[in-house]
C-alpha cells in the first residue's frame, strides 16, 4: 500500500504551522471555503512533483507576510518510509530532498511519488485549448517515462531558443543559416521522439477514457476522441522548412508537437460547445481514472488520489458510482474535500469502509 501518512507545513499558504497524520486511507476534509482543504491537497501534490498543481511561482505559496515555506512528508511504499521535504528559502531558492539527499535535478524525482489531482479548476482540460491536454498528457508520460520528461525539457528549451533566434532574425532583417539549420534538427529529432512516444501512448490510453466515462456517466453518449497532430501527415523537418517565412513574420514556431491536440467531439459536434455540465465533469473525471489506472499498472501499486470539491456539478448516481470506485475498487489512498461535514460523511458511511475525517 502506497500511502502518505503524515504531513508539516510551515508558512505554507493560509498554514502557520501545523501537522496532519493521515491512518486511514479514506481521508475526508471539510471546512469553509478558505478554511485551507484545497492548500492541504496541493502541499502532498508538491512532495509528489516538486511544484504546485497550479500553474503559480513557488513565491506565491508562501503564508502572506512572511519568507519562504516548508513542507515535510512520510510516505509509506509496503513497509518502506520514506521522507520528502521541500524547503523554498527566503532568497527564492527551492530544495528538495528524499531520505536527506538533496536533488540536484528535481526531474529526477517525477514519477518516484505518483499522485492524480482532481480539481475543479481542471475543468480546463475539457473546455479551453491544446496547451491543457498536452500539459495533461505530459505530466503523465513524465511519470510513466523518465527518458520522455528529459525529451520534453529539452526540446521545450530548444524551441525557446529557436523563438529568440526568429526574434532576433526579424529585428536584423537577416539570420544565420547554418544556426538555424542546427536549432531546426536538434527541434526535429526531439519532436520525432515525443510524438512517436504520444502516438504510441495515445492508441492504448484513449479507449481507456472512453471506458471510465461510460462507467460515470452510465451512458456513452456517442463520445469520440482522437490524438490530432500535423505530425501525423508531414515529417517535422519539412513542416520546419515549409513555414520558415511565416515563422520570421510572427517571430515564434508555428508548427510541431507544441501544437498537438486531443480533439473531442459528441455526437460529431465539438463538445465543450454542446456538452452539460455533468457531461463536462464526467469527461475529466475519465480522463483522471484513466490515468490512475495507467500509473498503477505501470508502478505496481496505487497512486495518492487527491480530489478536490468533487461533490459540486455531479448528480448523485455519478457521485456515487465515482466514490464506489476510487474508495473501494481503485485500492488507492484517497483525500476528499468538501465544504458539507454531514454529506461527506454520510457518503462514507454508505461506502462502509474506515476513514479518518479532519476538520478546518
Amino acid at each position: 500500500m502506497f500511502a502518505c501518512r503524515q504531513i508539516s507545513l510551515t508558512q505554507f499558504r493560509n498554514y502557520s504551522f501545523d501537522t496532519f497524520s493521515f491512518k486511514q486511507n479514506i481521508i475526508g476534509i471539510c471546512g469553509r471555503n478558505g478554511s485551507g482543504k484545497t492548500n492541504l491537497l496541493d502541499a502532498i501534490y508538491y512532495l509528489c512533483f516538486t511544484k504546485s498543481s497550479f500553474n503559480r511561482p513557488d513565491n506565491q505559496s508562501v503564508k502572506d507576510g512572511l519568507e519562504g515555506f516548508r513542507i515535510e512528508g512520510k510516505f509509506l511504499n509496503d513497509e518502506a518510509e520514506s521522507k520528502l521535504v521541500c524547503v523554498l528559502r527566503e532568497n527564492n531558492r527551492k530544495e528538495f530532498s528524499l531520505n536527506d539527499e538533496m536533488y540536484q535535478r528535481f526531474s529526477e524525482h517525477i514519477g518516484k511519488f505518483p499522485c492524480v489531482m482532481i480539481a475543479p479548476d481542471d475543468v480546463s482540460l475539457i473546455t479551453e485549448g491544446s496547451e491543457e491536454r498536452r500539459k495533461f498528457i505530459d505530466t503523465l508520460l513524465s511519470q510513466l517515462q523518465h527518458d520522455y520528461l528529459e525529451q520534453l525539457i529539452a526540446y521545450n528549451k530548444i524551441l525557446q531558443q529557436r523563438n529568440s533566434f526568429l526574434k532576433f532574425a526579424a529585428e536584423r532583417n537577416s539570420y544565420d543559416e547554418s544556426l538555424l539549420e542546427i536549432l531546426n534538427r536538434q527541434l526535429f529529432e526531439k519532436g520525432n521522439f515525443i510524438y512517436g512516444r504520444r502516438k504510441k501512448f495515445l492508441h492504448e490510453f484513449l479507449p481507456q477514457v472512453l471506458a471510465q466515462y461510460i462507467f460515470i456517466a452510465d451512458s456513452d453518449d456517442k463520445l469520440e476522441l482522437a490524438y490530432e497532430s500535423q505530425l501525423h501527415t508531414q515529417s517535422f523537418e519539412e513542416l520546419l522548412n515549409e513555414n520558415l517565412q511565416r515563422d520570421l513574420y510572427l517571430q515564434r514556431t508555428g508548427s510541431g508537437i507544441h501544437k498537438d491536440d486531443i480533439v473531442i467531439e459528441l455526437q460529431q459536434s465539438g463538445f465543450k460547445h454542446i456538452a452539460s455540465q455533468g457531461q463536462r465533469k464526467s469527461l475529466l473525471f475519465a480522463f483522471k481514472l484513466a490515468a490512475f489506472e495507467t500509473l498503477k499498472e505501470n508502478k505496481g501499486f496505487s497512486p495518492i488520489l487527491l480530489l478536490d470539491d468533487v461533490f459540486e456539478k455531479l448528480d448523485e448516481n455519478r457521485m456515487q458510482n465515482l466514490l464506489e470506485y476510487v474508495c473501494v475498487q481503485s485500492g488507492a489512498q484517497v483525500f476528499i474535500t468538501d465544504t458539507h461535514r454531514e454529506r461527506l460523511s454520510n457518503a462514507f458511511m454508505r461506502i462502509g469502509k474506515g476513514y479518518d475525517l479532519i476538520e478546518l
